[in-house]
């Protein structure tokens, strides 16, 4: 079968499909398909022959973007063994088969349905089969092939991204880089020129060109000057099919930028400025500003002012403020119109940072000359001194007279100022003190207590007569001095210990005194008792360190005979004058053990007297509160154990009574009776209860059989069964009872160990086979220790 394709339009497809068709195509380009002519599918037995070949085609080509109405056609397919009658039927299956490929079954005419679109998908994959239309069975093995979309120039170029903002230094060389612009071609780059794109400007000729190949852009005129012209738009257009007339463009702009450098020096506007400074100008304040034009910006407009002659430099000083590049002027020292009106500052505004290639445009710093006028005004009163510090006594009488202040008139010739002295009470609200407003003295106006405010400090205002809106204010520091009138008082605690063991000369105690007097009036303390009290028992010698001691003159104090000894002390201090004060101390006797602790300071009671401690009195107590418990926990276990086993009478759950008393043995006759039990003849009648009355009696025909009559171990205890049933006052739950009861008269006798004779021979347990099943292993058991023992 060969495929045709009408798509061979240009010569040398021409070529390839008459050279394909004569002599086949190569393995990259054609697909060759052998089938067995002879082959016989219903035969059991092949004969293979030499294969023929049975298909021969090339790739299909379709254009791109049909716009006729009729489907656009693409190729045939045709098998060797079509005969031209129709009974060979053509399939199309794979990408695109039946929906934008369809083929006619009986032609093998391929056409395409819809318009293809090669930048979404460049070629489409399918399978041809041939096969006999009555019998569905192929006539040719099933064959792949592709149908490639073949390019027209329908996309234009486009740039990635855009508008570009870039920037290029200014007075860049001719040649400069600027930026790189790319444009990509959607259509086949290895087909003809559609997607062969060439690159030209459009806008921003003749500062800037375009390679047209690599659509780099660079500048194209020197020393482009940022301060002429900062911004440029530049538009540059890229245009397929190699620029040629036809194709498809697209441009992209460009916003360039030029960046500034250093090359524009500073320049003073004016080569003389004035400035006029009142001479109440603060120390340290801005007083005017100048500035240098620089044309440039940011760090290359940097400036740094200096003042350059020196007898100016001492009395102002120059800053740079670097946001707006101004040199600020400022005061170093004060200026007095009196003395000096007019100042002449020779300024300097220099760059910071200097580019060496600009050089040659001139120095990059300019100087200009300031002339500063001093200006006359009405100057408040200036304190011949800063700050005054003023000593009075704390004994002067209301009026006195501390010290006084001065201030002078700076305007005329240094006059005292008049009649204007006041103390500014909103300082410091200090009413201690008031000043004479026109002298300026300053005096008492309360009684002072060096001991209640060593220290006053107030502020004094000075105005002139004939201008009060001018004030000076000062301050003023009131030390008040010290005198001697506080006396001495004990320091520390008036309540002194005293053992009972206190030996006669011994130490009892070191006293010492204080004084709120100053250091001259206070401490040179002297310390005695008082001369008419002679104290038998204690004594007080002055240690001459402003501390005195307490001497014991007897021995052994007693708390039992006196607990509380009083004792005046007189404390004399070196003032001028001395003054004194009596103060008592109160000594208490304690109980001390040998290393001069106290033990206790308490008298003791009775059972201390008697040798018991603390500890020992604890000790008893604690065991009685012991005792208690116990008795307590013994008389609540006692109570316990009387209460009633049902404790309801709607408890009807089962229980199980069980007795563990195993009883004092044959001497104890106070345990429960059980002979009633063990012999039948105690069994008089049937007897109940007479704790609770029964509501129903047995009948006489309800009455079991005597028992007494009866010897037999199970008769007896049926009996006790039946009585057991027919008592209508037992309990209503379920109970255990035990009948402990051997029997009446064994034939054996006893068979216990302790009555048994010493020789086994003597015993005969034969007759244990007469008693029943029950006792038949009982039997075997004897009879074989019997037999053994015969052996």
């Amino acid at each position: 079968m060969r495929i045709t394709s009408t798509c061979c339009i240009c010569p040398v497809l021409v070529c390839l499909c008459f050279v394909q068709r004569c002599y086949g195509t190569p393995h990259h380009s054609a697909v060759k398909v052998s089938r067995n002519q002879t082959k016989n599918i219903d035969v059991e037995t092949e004969v293979h022959h030499r294969p023929k070949r049975g298909w021969v085609w090339n790739q299909f080509f379709v254009l791109e973007e049909h716009i006729g109405s009729d489907p656009q056609y693409v190729g045939k397919l045709h098998s060797n063994a079509d005969k031209g009658d129709g009974s060979i039927k053509y399939i199309l299956t794979g990408e695109g088969a039946g929906t934008i490929f369809i083929i006619d079954d009986i032609t093998g005419d391929i056409h395409a349905t819809k318009s293809l679109d090669r930048e979404k998908k460049t070629h489409y994959v399918l399978h041809a089969q041939a096969i006999d239309r009555w019998t569905n069975k192929p006539l040719e093995p099933e064959s792949e092939f592709i149908i490639k979309v073949q390019d027209i120039n329908d996309n234009a170029p486009k740039f990635s991204s855009g508008p570009y903002v870039v920037t290029v230094p200014e007075m860049s060389e001719v040649g400069t880089s600027v930026l790189q612009v790319t444009a990509t071609d959607a259509d086949d780059p290895t087909y003809g020129n559609s997607a062969r794109v060439v690159y030209s400007i459009l806008q921003g000729q003749p500062y800037f060109s375009v390679d047209p190949k690599t659509g780099v852009i660079r500048t194209a005129l020197s020393n482009m000057d940022r301060e002429a012209r900062e911004h440029y738009s530049v538009v540059i257009q890229a245009k397929d099919m190699a620029g040629q007339i036809g194709g498809l463009s697209g441009s992209t702009t460009i916003n360039i930028t030029l960046t500034d450098v250093n090359d524009n020096p500073p320049r003073f506007s004016q080569k003389h400025y004035q400035l006029y400074v009142p001479e109440s100008a603060q120390v340290g304040t801005a007083v005017g500003k100048i500035k240098a034009n620089d044309a440039d910006v940011g760090s290359n407009a940097a400036m740094k002012y200096s003042i350059i002659n020196g007898d100016a430099a001492g009395v102002f000083a120059i800053s740079t403020n670097k946001g707006t590049q101004e040199g600020i002027i400022s005061l170093k020292k004060p200026l007095n119109y009196e003395k000096k009106r007019m100042y002449s500052l020779d300024i300097e505004g220099a760059n910071t940072h200097t580019d060496p290639r600009f050089f040659h445009f001139g120095p990059f710093k300019d100087v200009t000359t300031l002339k500063v006028i001093v200006g006359d005004v009405d100057e408040p009163p200036v304190f011949t001194k800063h700050s005054y510090v003023m000593d009075v006594y704390e004994d002067v009488k209301i009026g006195a007279v501390v010290d006084a202040v001065t201030a002078l008139d700076p305007d005329s010739a240094n006059s005292v100022v008049r009649n204007r002295y006041f103390i500014d009470r909103s300082a410091h609200g200090d009413s201690y003190f008031n000043i004479d407003a026109k002298s300026g003295a300053i005096k008492t106006a309360k009684l002072l207590d060096r001991e209640e405010m060593p220290w006053h400090n107030i502020t004094v205002t000075a105005s002139e007569a004939d201008n009060p809106s001018l004030l000076s204010h000062i301050p003023v520091s009131i030390r008040v001095l010290d005198v001697n009138d506080n006396p001495p008082e004990l320091g520390g605690d008036p309540d002194v210990v005293v053992c009972e063991n206190a030996k006669p000369g011994q130490v009892i105690q070191t006293i010492s005194a204080i004084d709120k007097d100053d250091f001259a009036n206070g401490p040179r303390f002297h310390f005695s008792l008082e001369e008419e009290l002679i104290n038998p028992n204690f004594t007080l010698r002055d240690n001459e360190d402003n501390t005195a001691s307490i001497v014991a003159r007897r021995k052994k104090f007693s708390r039992t005979a006196q607990e509380v000894y009083y004792l005046p002390v007189v404390i004399s201090d070196g003032g001028i004058p001395e003054l004194s004060s009596t103060s008592t101390l109160t000594l208490k006797v304690c109980g001390c053990k040998r290393d001069g602790s106290i033990r206790t300071c308490r008298p003791e009671a009775f059972l201390s007297s008697a040798g018991l401690s603390t500890g020992a009195l604890i000790a008893i107590l604690l065991c009685v509160i012991i005792l208690l418990a116990i008795v307590v926990l013994f008389i609540t276990l006692k109570r316990s154990k009387k209460e009633p086993l049902i404790i309801s009478e709607e408890d009807i759950r089962e229980n199980v009574v069980t007795y563990d008393d195993e009883g004092g043995g044959e001497e104890d006759t106070e345990a429960f009776d059980i002979t009633a039990l063990r012999n039948p003849a105690a069994a008089e009648e049937l007897k109940y209860r007479r704790d609770i009355r029964p509501d129903i009696k047995p009948t006489p025909k309800h009455r079991p059989p005597s028992v007494l009559d009866s010897v037999d171990v199970q008769e007896f205890i049926k009996q006790r069964l039946i009585e057991a049933d027919l008592d209508p006052s037992v309990p209503p739950y379920d109970s255990l009872q035990t009948y402990a009861y051997e029997g009446h008269g064994s034939q054996a006798g006893s068979i216990s160990s302790l009555d048994s004779a010493t020789a086994y021979s003597e015993q005969d347990y034969n007759y244990l086979c007469d008693w029943g099943p029950e006792f038949k292993k009982l039997a075997e058991i004897y009879g074989e220790v019997e037999s053994e023992r015969t052996t």
